[in-house]
């Protein structure tokens, strides 16, 4: 039996399929550690960013090895760049899942926003707003700041009340202070009065 495995790197099906199947999987891995690595370290994830870096450097040594000691194997050059764009992909993927982090929307809108701010402020977020002049005339614009996975709950409710508006989403790498909890706090002092 162990015959069998110690000739079974220097197989063609070893060469041609296994090994390019290999590299792309890892290829994949440690390109997914490295966008998400870069998104930790925008926003500031001091233990979390060096730890992706360390395991997506030890997979690329590996896998960059491996690709120079086949040089004359097209299959495994090709696996080496197909593992390369889908860890782009995946890493992506799983770093809008995770939605991690803050970050400020901005909602400007012509037509009056006072029923927007309304429902914001019921569903719990701060609203900072004022009146300005845009190209087409008067507008109201609103900043909010909110955890990312917020968004699309934030989105609804412009969508709902306020079709038309115009919004931008930025992040934001600190915040001072929770809003949220400073918002509730005001809301139970009001209730207490």
């Amino acid at each position: 039996m162990s015959e069998i495995f110690s000739q079974f790197p220097d197989t063609d099906f070893f060469n041609y399929v296994i090994l390019p199947i290999v590299i792309f999987c890892a290829r994949i891995c440690d390109v997914t550690f490295g966008t998400f690595r870069i998104v930790m370290v925008s926003k500031g994830q001091k233990l979390l960013a060096p730890l992706l870096g360390f395991f997506e450097v030890l997979i690329w040594i590996i896998v960059i090895g491996n690709v120079m000691q086949n040089l004359d194997n097209w299959i495994c050059i090709i696996a080496y760049a197909g593992g390369f764009a889908t860890g782009n992909y995946i890493g992506l993927l799983i770093e809008e899942k995770v939605a991690m982090g803050i970050v400020k929307i901005q909602i400007i809108t012509t037509k009056p926003a006072l029923e927007l701010i309304q429902k914001l402020k019921d569903a719990g977020y701060g609203v900072t707003h004022h009146e300005a002049e845009g190209a087409l005339g008067r507008v109201n614009i609103l900043h909010s700041i909110l955890n990312r996975h917020e968004i699309s709950t934030v989105v609804n409710l412009i969508l709902q009340y306020n079709p038309n508006a115009f919004y931008s989403i930025e992040d934001v790498k600190y915040v001072s202070k929770d809003v949220k909890s400073l918002f509730s706090i005001k809301n139970r002092l009001r209730i207490g009065k």
